[in-house]
């Protein structure tokens, strides 16, 4: 009979520190927690991928290539996990094929052993070249359902894509509930209907927030209906808008079939070091951790960061007054822009369109006066196939009788590797690295901002861990 043991991923090293302070860790401050994190017995470590990449140019003047490297040197019996937007990769646009194969080589080669691949759209298209290049270089590949409520959405919809991440070769597969919207009983169901239709040799990982307050008892739940691996961030890092409580789940399970077995001493002493770490990351860049659960979130399907973005940037613009015109406003783009889910880069673009409306209201015109780039590309099809039908008098509005892409969005992006490559070497830049290509293609303002300031190879590399 199958172990009911469940496996724990720990996000105290990304996602933690990405949802309660705005991934801000510096690797400094996570390698004397390495050693004890590596003696747990963790189903892995996610600890980078996300926001981590940029976060680690742009506010800490660190490498990220050097990161992985110097975590990879410290933990040598966990594997290490990171989170790949797919197409996208870790930017904002979809890149070429060349670019997602050496990207998810390179990762492997710098120390991933895990990659999990999600599309903001749920669109597998979007997803197939990441996995042919996990397989392809040996890492473990694990495929997302990226999970959220609307008319369209079902466990039918779902299964149906996990079906497709199967075929292309998926090792394992997350559910992946960035707005922490999954009820506990809901949960249930869709696991078992996974189980059912992917087979119960699919290892399923269940990845939720605790924002609406739901993601505690959505665990529990699914555990008992069969979900193998369940995500959580060590207390100073867990809860609010973060994953369940390490601590707090292994309590729970303490004693039963599930018990996952972690030591709650090592778990203890972490927690103390790490909330440690949050005093001082909130101190040096003025930040106060999130602490709030949302129930609210819910009801507007957004996860719980876009709401205080939405927040600061509404008081920016001398609008504060209108956020919850904007919070009501955003259901209502998503169901015009065919209910795509709210996770980067569609929380971003749904969120700006909800915000320009509100303001075009106050100042007596209508929706849809003007729109991004990014949402009249959103209804071409360039990020993929939406799950519902688009408003046609919006789509009319923002594209008129231009007719929509039906095929993969990459296909129409020509190989661009070389591209880059020439492209920093008329910057003057001796002795790069393929990573450092790849940092380029990512962020090109940032990484060359890094790149100048560091442009002593010595001094850019200073921590740099030699490969065996």
């Amino acid at each position: 009979m199958k172990s009911k043991k469940i496996r724990i991923m720990e996000t105290v090293l990304r996602d933690g520190h990405q949802s309660i302070l705005a991934t801000r860790m510096r690797t400094s401050q996570m390698l004397p927690a390495l050693e004890q994190l590596d003696s747990l017995g963790y189903e892995a470590l996610e600890c980078w991928g996300g926001a981590t990449f940029d976060s680690c140019l742009r506010f800490l003047d660190e490498d990220p290539w050097n990161r992985l490297r110097v975590l990879k040197s410290h933990l040598k019996n966990t594997p290490l996990q990171m989170l790949l937007r797919g197409q996208n990769l870790l930017g904002y646009k979809h890149y070429a094929d060349d670019v997602v194969e050496a990207f998810v080589a390179k990762a492997k080669e710098n120390g991933i052993d895990r990659i999990r691949i999600f599309d903001a759209l749920n669109d597998p298209r979007n997803m197939e070249q990441a996995i042919k290049a996990g397989n392809k270089c040996g890492v473990h590949v694990q495929g997302t359902i990226v999970y959220t409520i609307s008319p369209v959405h079902t466990n039918d919809m779902f299964v149906s894509v996990a079906e497709q991440l199967k075929d292309m070769g998926i090792d394992s597969l997350c559910i992946k509930d960035m707005s922490g919207l999954l009820a506990p009983y809901d949960a249930v169901s869709l696991v078992q209907e996974l189980k059912k239709r992917l087979g119960e040799d699919m290892v399923i990982d269940l990845h939720s927030h605790f924002t609406c307050g739901l993601a505690s008892a959505t665990y529990l739940k699914a555990i008992e209906a069969g979900v193998d691996i369940v995500d959580t961030a060590l207390s100073p890092f867990g809860h609010a808008t973060s994953q369940p409580a390490t601590e707090s789940l292994v309590e729970m399970l303490r004693g039963t079939e599930y018990d996952p077995g972690l030591d709650l001493d090592v778990l203890r002493e972490l927690a103390t070091y790490f909330r440690g770490v949050r005093n001082e990351i909130a101190a040096e860049f003025g930040l106060t951790p999130a602490h709030e659960v949302l129930p609210e979130v819910r009801h507007y399907q957004i996860p719980g960061g876009m709401m205080s973005n939405t927040r600061n940037q509404l008081k920016e613009m001398g609008m504060e007054d209108k956020f919850f015109d904007v919070m009501d406003e955003m259901p209502r783009v998503r169901a015009d822009l065919g209910y795509p889910p709210l996770v980067t880069p569609t929380s971003q673009i749904v969120g700006t369109m909800a915000m320009m409306n509100v303001n075009f209201m106050a100042n007596g015109l209508d929706r849809y006066h003007m729109a991004p780039t990014e949402v009249k590309d959103l209804i071409r099809g360039k990020y993929g196939r939406l799950p519902g039908p688009i408003n046609e008098d919006v789509q009319k509005k923002l594209i008129g009788d231009e007719a929509p892409i039906t095929c993969r969005p990459a296909d129409l992006v020509e190989p661009e590797l070389d591209k880059y490559r020439r492209e920093l070497e008329t910057q003057g830049f001796q002795g790069f690295t393929d990573e450092d290509v790849l940092t380029y293609a990512m962020f090109p303002e940032v990484a060359l901002q890094f790149f100048t300031k560091h442009s002593q190879e010595v001094v850019r590399r200073q921590l740099i861990i030699p490969r065996d």
